[in-house]
């Protein structure tokens, strides 16, 4: 039903499909960054328990939507190779690889996240003295940390299934809530105006998903027989995130228990929602 009602508002064309996935899902972070406004005073242990939530959801969709349904569809878009045995895995197993190596290098070029959300470094790490500099590196971090799901918005409408697109509009979209007001919530914790450039801030990550998700469902129309690759590859850059930038920052402050219930809930709702709308 929901997929008709979709369907029936955007059209066919996986483009503009992906373009409106986009839309919503930017939409979504506004949503989160804009609640600074409201929850003023975010605890440590309901932000980390809602990021904890946020990977739950990005780790199901990951392979709910992305890496199970690559592995499916590489007999069909792969010459050569068939979608079962031992070589059936490969496109989509080298677009992870892909993906991991393209984050961990862009993660040289600036700080973590969670270094600008909570103000501590690690000692492989230059202390940014200016705040022009943190100005700058706080925008390209968030940037880096949006590419993979953005793209893996775009690549799940690229591919034809309208039900993969809609899980991970709704995955990341779910995710971009919590993900939206800890960036705003960075930003205050360095200083910025909660009204003006917090809230900016934490609206702008979200917009770089928009053309991304256009950019991975034209490459896959083009290209059908990279689907396999672009799926692993927003996969493992989504895997990257997750495990390289949400789980640290949400045990870095004694909230453990908290942040890995979250991540089960997160789990949980993110395979409901993927058997839904399967339906």
């Amino acid at each position: 039903m929901f997929e008709e009602l979709f369907v029936g508002l955007v059209g066919t064309d996986p483009v503009r499909q992906a373009l409106a996935g986009g839309v919503a899902i930017a939409g979504m972070n506004m949503v989160g960054a804009l609640l600074v406004l409201v929850y003023r005073e975010p605890t440590d242990r309901g932000l980390d328990g809602a990021l904890g939530f946020a990977a739950g959801v990005m780790l199901a969709a990951s392979f709910t939507s992305l890496i199970v349904p690559g592995i499916e569809l590489t007999e069909i878009v792969v010459p050569g190779v068939p979608a079962t045995g031992i070589f059936a895995p490969i496109p989509v197993l080298v677009g992870i690889v892909a993906g991991v190596v393209v984050l961990d290098q862009a993660d040289h070029w600036v700080p973590h996240v969670h270094v600008l959300i909570t103000g501590r470094e690690r000692s492989d790490q230059t202390v940014v003295d200016t705040k022009v500099a943190s100005v700058v590196l706080f925008i390209v971090a968030i940037t880096i940390h949006n590419m993979p799901e953005g793209l893996a918005v775009g690549v799940g409408f690229g591919s034809g299934e309208v039900a993969n697109g809609l899980s991970l509009m709704l995955a990341i979209g779910l995710q971009n809530v919590p993900e939206g007001l800890a960036v705003s919530v960075a930003a205050v914790n360095a200083g910025f105006d909660r009204r003006t450039y917090a809230v900016l801030t934490g609206i702008r990550s979200g917009l770089v998903e928009i053309p991304l998700t256009v950019v991975g469902a034209l490459a896959v129309a083009v290209a059908a027989p990279i689907l396999p690759y672009a799926m692993g590859f927003a996969a493992g850059g989504m895997l990257f995130v997750i495990s390289d930038e949400i789980l640290p920052e949400t045990h870095s402050r004694d909230n453990e228990r908290i942040a890995t219930l979250g991540t089960m809930v997160g789990v949980v709702v993110m395979l409901y929602l993927d058997v839904a709308l399967a339906a």
